[in-house]
């Protein structure tokens, strides 16, 4: 695109030479079309050499693990470890936990709080920590010890363990929020960097 906009370019200079030179208003007409062709032209090149830059820099996929677009936060981000391969628990019940959370205001299904959001920055945080959490079997959130939507029989996880088998945090106590202040990683007044 870039060529026919520099030919386009070169034939409305000599089409407007040779309209001023002779007179013609009809070769001054078709000068400033071909001038704006051009202009179409240059756009249209610059876009496409745009896109392909961008999809040069993009990083190539990750192959797909079965997770899906359940491993995504919002804005596209996926959480370090939040891939859960399938176990076989001998058909004792247990099951998987979700996905990382996604933005809902109230509890889901079964009496379980909403997950707490957590960003990228967040969870790379977190994947360091060896602070503990409780978790439940079969239940999709990790919380605090003093959480009282902690319920069955919790069990200590260290929580970085937790993110890798797929649990999310629970909004009720918060336990990302209390576990990145208490390690200083983010002002008691919200998040920060």
């Amino acid at each position: 695109m870039i060529v026919a906009s520099i030919l386009l370019i070169l034939v409305a200079v000599v089409l407007l030479v040779a309209g001023l030179a002779d007179g013609s208003s009809l070769l001054l007409v078709v000068s400033i079309a071909a001038s704006l062709l051009a202009a179409v032209a240059l756009v249209v090149g610059a876009r496409q050499a745009a896109t392909a830059r961008a999809a040069a820099e993009r990083p190539p996929p990750e192959p797909d693990r079965g997770g899906g677009s359940a491993d995504r936060q919002p804005g596209g981000f996926v959480l370090p470890g939040q891939h859960v391969p399938p176990i076989d628990h001998g058909g004792t019940g247990w099951r998987q936990p979700p996905g990382p959370p996604v933005a809902v205001s109230k509890p889901v299904a079964n009496d379980e709080p909403a997950p707490e959001l957590v960003s990228p920055v967040e969870a790379a945080w977190l994947a360091r920590l060896d602070r503990e959490v409780w978790v439940v079997d079969a239940r999709p959130r990790y919380h605090l010890a003093s959480c009282s939507r902690l319920l069955g029989e919790p069990e200590p996880l260290p929580v970085a363990e937790a993110v890798d088998l797929g649990f999310t945090p629970c909004a009720h106590c918060a336990p990302v929020a209390a576990l990145l202040t208490g390690a200083g990683r983010i002002a008691s007044g919200g998040t920060g960097a």
